[in-house]
């Protein structure tokens, strides 16, 4: 008989990653590619598609092993229905991505959102094992928020929320692909932070960043950061640092209306530059907190790193497998 596993996937603006987990939930393969994500839904699809099959064949597994997909997407998700309402990062609009990937593997999936699914992993298996209530905010391409409470994903009728990175934190008119500006996201995601660092270089104030990537926006992501604040880049590091600090004021707002016991900051750009973000989060969040609040929550790193998404979304999906319907292709039958 073949021994079960569970494939995780974390679909985000520049990046998927695809692991497949045991039975324990040990990552026992993984395989990244980058997005490309302008390149639309049905292509987004079949690069989807093609990267679990990779995955699963470069670990010499049985495609009969598989016994359910987990997928995290950024933005709002119809989870009961695995439709993704809005990717804007991937300007995806109510794609039924559960039934499509359905189809293809002939086993339930899990459509979650990508933070969710992050913090999920966390609450199962990393920083926040056994909390009661988890929430998470993890800056990348945009900034993501997921919530776990009591063992279930916070979420409303028909839509997952949380969309803590579109939530109106400043004056500014900065916009990031919506209408409203002030953003978090349009503030302190790492596409705001390296459209500041490329004005940096191109001024010659970032000299480190301006030899490794240059003003190509595409190239100044997170390690490059990192690496020009260690190179000594300190107008680099001084814009990390206001993001963090307008990341811990979203912090703040989190523990002031929904009293979380832990808050995970997460994703590629904490990973990267951890020391700095936890800093400045806590010094925001104890200097602004109500004093009531103060000894209620614990600030955390995520400690499953890049993986929390995809490793909390292949979770989920195995844990909900049961209460899923399989689609089944008319061309199999």
């Amino acid at each position: 008989m073949t021994a079960p596993y569970y494939c995780g996937f974390d679909l985000g603006g520049t990046k998927m990653l695809c692991v497949i987990l045991d039975a324990n939930f040990e990552v026992i393969a993984r395989k990244r590619k980058k997005t490309k994500g302008m390149e639309g839904a049905q292509a987004g699809l079949v690069r989807i598609v093609d990267t679990i099959r990779e995955t699963i064949a470069e670990a010499n597994l049985p495609l009969d092993g598989l016994k359910a997909i987990g997928i995290g997407v950024p933005g709002p998700v119809d989870m009961d229905n695995g439709i993704v309402h809005v990717a804007v990062n991937l300007k995806w609009k109510n794609v039924p991505l559960g039934s499509l990937l359905q189809d293809a593997f002939q086993c339930p999936v899990s459509v979650l959102n990508d933070v969710d699914a992050g913090v999920y992993g966390e609450f199962r298996v990393g920083a926040a094992v056994g909390a009661h209530s988890v929430a998470g905010i993890f800056p990348g391409t945009g900034i993501g928020g997921g919530f776990v409470y009591d063992k279930q994903i916070l979420r409303g009728k028909r839509h997952t929320g949380m969309e803590i990175g579109h939530t109106r934190i400043a004056s500014t008119d900065h916009t990031s692909g919506m209408r409203m500006s002030g953003t978090l996201e349009s503030e302190a995601s790492r596409l705001a932070i390296a459209a500041n660092c490329a004005k940096l270089a191109y001024r010659g104030d970032a000299p480190t960043l301006a030899k490794t990537t240059g003003t190509d926006l595409s190239e100044i992501r997170s390690k490059a950061l990192a690496a020009a604040v260690k190179g000594g880049d300190e107008h680099v590091e001084q814009i990390i640092r206001r993001a963090a600090r307008t990341v811990g004021f979203s912090v703040v707002n989190l523990i002031h209306l929904l009293t979380p016991e832990i808050i995970v900051l997460g994703g590629g750009l904490v990973e990267a530059l951890s020391d700095i973000y936890l800093e400045e989060v806590k010094k925001t969040v104890d200097a602004n907190v109500l004093e009531c609040y103060a000894d209620t929550f614990k600030i955390k790193l995520a400690k499953l790193g890049d993986d929390a998404g995809a490793i909390g979304a292949g979770i989920w999906g195995s844990e909900h497998a049961k209460m899923l319907p399989v689609a089944t292709n008319p061309a199999n039958a």
